[in-house]
C-alpha cells in the first residue's frame, strides 16, 4: 500500500488572496511594512507562528478574516503593500551600476545555509545570516544572483534551559508545507 501526503490549505476570501502572494515571497522578511502588516492581522498569532506569514494565514479564523474584510484601514494597507510588492517583482531592473554594459547572465551563489527569515530555519549563525543578507541585497539591487543550497529536514537545533538549569536542545522537523518556500524546477 502506498501512502500519500495530503496537504490542506485553508481558502482565503478572494479579497485576501494577495496576502498569500506576499507570504510566499521572502521579500516580507526584509520589508518592514510587510512584516508589520502580517503582525497587524493577528499580533499574538504572528508571534506564536514565529513570524511565519504562511502559517499565520493558515491559522486565521474565518471570524478574523471577516473582521479584516470590514476594516477599511487594514484593507487599504493590504492594497498598498500589494501594489508595492507588484512593483518590486514586476520591475526586475538591470544591474548596471558603473558598468560599461548591462549584465546579461546569472550568478550562482552556493552556501550551506541561508539566514533569510526566522521561519525558514536553515541557518545556524553569522555565516548563514551573511549569505542571506547577500541574497536580499542582490534582490534589492536587481543583481542576478541565485542562491543554491540545501533544504534541511531537521534544520538547526533550538536551545532551552531545563528545570535544573541545564542547556538542552530540540531538533524540530521543518514543515515545508507551512513555510514560505516552494520547489523550483528547471522544466527539463
Amino acid at each position: 500500500m502506498r501512502l500519500r501526503r495530503l496537504v490542506v490549505k485553508p481558502d482565503l476570501p478572494a479579497e485576501l488572496h494577495v496576502l498569500r502572494n506576499l507570504a510566499m515571497n521572502l521579500w516580507f522578511s526584509w520589508n518592514p511594512d510587510s512584516s508589520r502588516l502580517f503582525q497587524m492581522l493577528e499580533p499574538d498569532l504572528w508571534e506564536e507562528t514565529g513570524h511565519n506569514p504562511v502559517l499565520l494565514l493558515s491559522r486565521l479564523s474565518s471570524e478574523r478574516m471577516a473582521e479584516i474584510l470590514q476594516d477599511p484601514s487594514l484593507m487599504s494597507a493590504i492594497a498598498d503593500l500589494s501594489n508595492a510588492f507588484e512593483e518590486y517583482v514586476s520591475n526586475p531592473g538591470n544591474y548596471s551600476f558603473n558598468l560599461e554594459r548591462p549584465i546579461d547572465y546569472r550568478i550562482a551563489y552556493f552556501s550551506m545555509e541561508y539566514g533569510l527569515a526566522e521561519c525558514v530555519p536553515i541557518y545556524s549563525g553569522g555565516l548563514g545570516v551573511l549569505s542571506g543578507d547577500h541574497l536580499k541585497s542582490a534582490s534589492n539591487l536587481c543583481f542576478p544572483l541565485i542562491g543554491m543550497g540545501l533544504l534541511y529536514q531537521k534544520g538547526y537545533f533550538k536551545q532551552y534551559l531545563n528545570v535544573d538549569g541545564w542547556q538542552q536542545e530540540l531538533y524540530p522537523d521543518n514543515d515545508f508545507y507551512n513555510m514560505p518556500i516552494s520547489p523550483v524546477v528547471d522544466g527539463a
